[in-house]
């Protein structure tokens, strides 16, 4: 039986545990979600860094043996299907492997569509409540 990872209290005590040039990799994905969205929230959650937005999970990401993995939930990935049809990937999940470059710009856009996302969701909430 496999034992259990401790949990991270911070994004930067779970970004440190990897070697230099995964860390590089993790932090442009962070700055790069701190840029497009500054208002967010990071976390850890699930053992992974996490920003959220609107009180709703914004995206994920983790580090792996090949790759970096990205989770902008099942309507991120559904929205950019065909740009991220180059990459392996499950239902809200997307996998960018360690020898390619990160596409960035593309995360951008992800990140932003999900910042909407959760920013539509938050005020058709509010107006009920009204």
């Amino acid at each position: 039986m496999e034992a259990k990872q401790p949990p991270f209290p911070t994004i930067d005590e779970y970004i440190i545990q990897f070697p230099p040039e995964i860390q590089d990799r993790l932090q442009q994905i962070r700055k790069l979600i701190q840029e497009t969205a500054p208002t967010a929230i990071e976390k850890i959650s699930y053992q992974m860094p996490t920003f959220e937005s609107d009180g709703k999970i914004l995206v994920h990401f983790a580090a792996f043996k090949k790759h970096i993995g990205f989770y902008p939930t099942p309507s991120g990935t559904e929205e950019f299907t065909e740009e991220l049809s180059a990459y392996k990937g499950g239902k809200g999940s997307v996998q960018f492997p360690l020898d390619q470059p990160l596409p960035l710009e593309l995360i951008r856009r992800i990140v932003l569509f999900r910042l909407e996302e959760n920013r539509r969701i938050a005020e058709a909430k509010a107006a009920k409540k009204r």
